[in-house]
């Protein structure tokens, strides 16, 4: 927002406002409609969670402004913002080999410790996100930008796991 908040004015003034400063820098900010969390910092920046849509973010952002002038801070201007991380989940449509994958796409972009997780770690560098890839055929997708970067990484996991011959099909 780039105007300096008082998060000791805005707790007391925010009554769905959460601000413990010795556990959390920032103050949690939590909104039934859309379902969304905003932290706010002593900075002026916020951080947007929990929008299924670019449109919630820009409502979430709206009704954050109109609280935090509520409370007696005024904001000169609106916030630019930009999409930095988008948590997608996806199915592959069949059961998936992990132990498999490992040997198969090789152990250097490939993280799988069963004990630990359950899931495989795959790290893409085009489009730069990492996936989370169950035995299940499901999977995570984060890190992502934009909702390509999501179909091009799923695509591109499903792609090499039809040409290893280790994605199999549900009929």
């Amino acid at each position: 927002m780039g105007t300096e908040l008082d998060l000791d004015l805005l707790a007391l003034n925010m009554s769905e406002a959460e601000y413990n400063p010795t556990r959390f820098p920032g103050l949690i900010y939590r909104l039934k409609s859309p379902k969304t969390a905003t932290l706010l910092f002593r900075s002026g920046k916020l951080v947007c969670t929990g929008s299924k849509t670019l449109e919630q973010v820009e409502q979430t952002i709206k009704t954050v402004i109109k609280s935090v002038e509520k409370a007696g801070i005024h904001i000169a201007s609106s916030p630019k913002y930009e999409v930095q991380n988008i948590v997608a989940s996806a199915d592959l449509g069949g059961p998936v080999n992990l132990t498999s994958v490992v040997v198969s796409l090789g152990l250097e972009r490939v993280e799988y410790e069963p004990e630990v997780f359950p899931g495989l770690v795959y790290r893409l560098s085009e489009p730069k996100v990492v996936i989370l890839l169950f035995g299940s055929g499901r999977l995570v997708c984060t890190g992502a930008r934009t909702a390509q970067d999501v179909e091009a990484a799923v695509k591109k996991i499903k792609e090499e796991l039809q040409a290893a011959e280790l994605l199999e099909t549900r009929s």
